[in-house]
This record gives C-alpha cells, structure tokens and sequence, in this order.
C-alpha cells in the first residue's frame, strides 16, 4: 500500500473512531449517565479514572509482548474489535434495564463494570497504534494527520451531538443513553475495520526487544534514569493528568449552577465544535512549529477552564447568561482537549528511537498512570467540600506542566520536525 493511501486510512480510521467516542465522552455523556443513576460525585470521579487508567496500565504489558513479537497488528485487532464490543454491550444492558425496571444502583453498577472493560481494551490499542501510524507516516506529516483525523471525525461528531441531543430529549432515561452508545459503537466498529484493513508496514529496522519481561523492566528503569527528555515529560504528563481531575466536574458544576443535564449534549456539541474549529491550527503548528512548541502552548492555555469555571461559581451570573458562558468554556475544553492528544501523542513519538518505540510507549503510559487516580480522588473532595476544590487543583497542575515543559530543550527529539 502506497504512503499516500497509509496517510487517508489512518486518517479516515481514526475519524471514525473520534466520532464514536464523542458519544462516549467521558466528560459529558458518561459523567451525566452515572451522575444520573448514582447521585454521586464519588462516582463520576470514577468514570474518569478509570477510563484513563484502564488505557494507561495494559500498554506496559503490550509494549513488551509487542516488541517481542514483531508485530503490532494483532494487538491493535484485539483492542479494537474488544472495545467495540464493550460498548455495544453496555447500550444493551442499559436498554434492556430500561425495558427491565432494573434499579438505578444496579445499573450503575453494571455501567461502572462494563466502562472499565471498554477502558482497558481501549488501552491495548495505544501502543501497536502509535507504532504503525509511526511507521506509515512520516514525522512531517504527523500532525497534519492527526489534525485531518480530529477535523473530519469532529464533523461527524457535531452530527452525533445533535442526533444525540434528540435522542436524549426524546427517549426516556437510561433508554436514551443506550440509543447513543449504540451510535458509538457502529462508529467505533467502522474504525476498526478500516484502519485493519490497510495491514502493518514493514519495519525500517529490527526491533529491540528485552529478553524477558524482568529484563524489560530494568530497561524502563534505566531508560527514565538516563533519557532526560524522556522523564521531564513523564513529570510533565503527571501534571497533565492532576489537570483532568476536574474533566468530569465540569458537568457536575454545570448542574450546580442551574443548568438542566437534559442540556448535556448541547454542552457536547460546543467541545465537538472546539476541537474541530482548532484542527487546522493544531496541524499548522505541530508540523510547522515543533511539537514540543505545540505541547507548550496546550498546556499554558489549559490553565483557562479551571480558572473560568471558579469564577462562575463564586461569582453571580444571571440564568440567561450562564448556558452561553458554559458554552464557551466547553468549546474552548474541545479545542484544548483535541491539541493535547495531537501533542502528545506527536512528542511520544518524536522522542522514541524507531527500534524501541512499543517499549518506550508502554514505559510512558505504565509510569504516567498514577496521577489518573486523581478524578476519583476528586469525587470525594467534591463530596467533602463541593466542586470548587477540583478546578483549584486543575489550575496549579496546569500551571506546573506549563512550567516542567519549558525545562525541556527544543531540538532534543530523536526525528527532528
């Protein structure tokens, strides 16, 4: 398969599967689903960490067996068609407890069980994904791809917020929940077929791969002890991740503030809008400006949510005002949300050598996954002192990877832009 058409099934793959996870968010559509069967913050802290530990900790494992085994795809084939599957069978449950009469707590329960198996599915598919993207498009052309990928998937995504919105005013709770799902779920399988269907690119060079698992992990050791570039961004993600312990309050404090959660999508729809509006200078500035300028700038403007969220809340504002303020505090998480992704994601790979890329993966996502407990560590701050204590956290871990990331030389990646 020639690069170009790589570059449009990579691209078109993962339009696909950014549309599907729209409906999926976990910052929106998830956060209310659970607020709405549980009542608790606790839980909706939950619905955060354990999506981001579920995709963080399996990729320590994937990245040793990939890199013994060569080969990528495989990986990629279990964590895609599995977590497909994950989601389909959740809009089951809950519409079939809809039709059921099953208990809110019980539905809970099983929403909570079955969003951590989708979250580590999910988690598999990170390392052979960024491999082979790594090795079908070249450094120069990353970010235009990625920012192809988030324009045409967010174009699709907006007509996924508003089918949802009318699904969600139309269909009683938790029916309503389970028709959007279902939406992410023949999303997520399109994807999944497409980006298989173009097969793995052959490697440029061997793999280095560790002699046994043990052996493996004394590299990742040595690897964050001597790669300087390396561990100043794992301290940086660490930040990042302190900063998304507010991610699932937003909702939470919306609803606070006097905003109906039947509003949810709408609320959807304004951060599909952010990321795709912010697509084109997303993919101008990664390829044109480097990628560690990109991240920079991410995580200087990440300090802006929390901060306007704060003020919300402890300043008045009139109920016609406010839907049109958390608008632009949603738009501006889309945009900010979607560049993240493209930067870091870019910056990994800038900074793996081409022979170790899986392990170094695995390394990142295994040794960054701690700080993703913060959400639930979030929910019972809120529980103890109310929603304000998440966005004061988010606001000095965003300060703080603003500040780690300027400790990071230019110029010290392993390609090159």
């Amino acid at each position: 398969m020639t690069p170009c058409r790589r570059f449009w099934h990579v691209a078109g793959a993962g339009a696909a599967f950014q549309a599907g996870s729209a409906a999926v968010d976990s910052a929106t559509v998830m956060s209310a689903s659970v607020f709405q069967l549980t009542g608790s913050p606790v839980a909706v802290g939950a619905v955060s960490t354990r999506l981001r530990l579920g995709w963080l900790l399996p990729q320590l494992f994937v990245g040793y067996l990939a890199g013994r085994s060569g080969s990528s795809m495989p990986f990629y084939v279990l964590g895609a068609f599995g977590r497909t599957t994950a989601i389909a069978a959740l809009a089951g449950v809950l519409w079939i407890g809809a039709s059921a009469g099953w208990s809110s707590a019980t539905l809970g329960a099983v929403t909570l069980g079955l969003w951590a198996v989708y979250a580590c599915l999910s988690g598999i598919v990170g390392v052979p994904y960024n491999d082979i993207v790594a090795r079908s498009v070249p450094s120069r052309q990353r970010s235009r791809l990625l920012a192809v990928r988030f324009f045409g998937g967010g174009l699709v995504a907006l007509l996924v917020a508003a089918v949802a919105d009318r699904l969600l005013r139309a269909l009683d709770f938790p029916a309503s929940y389970a028709a959007v799902l279902g939406i992410a779920a023949v999303l997520m399988l399109v994807s999944s077929v497409v980006f298989t269907s173009m097969g793995e690119p052959v490697r440029a060079t061997p793999p280095k791969a560790a002699a046994s698992f043990g052996a493996y992990l004394k590299e990742g050791a040595e690897t964050f002890r001597s790669d300087a570039v390396f561990h100043r961004f794992v301290f940086a993600q660490w930040c990042g991740g302190a900063v998304l312990a507010a991610a699932p309050f937003f909702v939470v404090a919306a609803d606070s503030l006097g905003m109906s959660l039947q509003n949810v999508a709408l609320l959807l729809g304004a951060q599909t809008a952010g990321a795709l509006l912010s697509n084109p200078l997303w993919g101008w500035w990664g390829d044109r400006l480097g990628k560690l300028s990109l991240m920079r700038v991410i995580a200087a403007s990440r300090i802006a949510p929390p901060v306007a969220l704060l003020a919300l809340l402890m300043v008045p504002i009139s109920h016609a005002a406010l839907m049109p303020a958390l608008l632009a505090v949603f738009l501006l998480l889309g945009a900010l949300a979607n560049g993240l992704t493209i930067a870091v994601i870019e910056l990994l790979m800038e900074i793996s050598p081409e022979e170790r890329r899986p392990a170094y993966s695995g390394y990142f996502n295994a040794l960054t996954a701690p700080a993703f407990v913060l959400p639930f560590v979030g929910g019972f701050a809120v529980a103890a002192l109310d929603t304000w204590i998440v966005f004061l956290i988010a606001l000095a871990a965003a300060l703080g990877q603003s500040l780690l990331l300027d400790r990071i030389e230019a110029g010290q990646g392993r390609e090159g832009h």
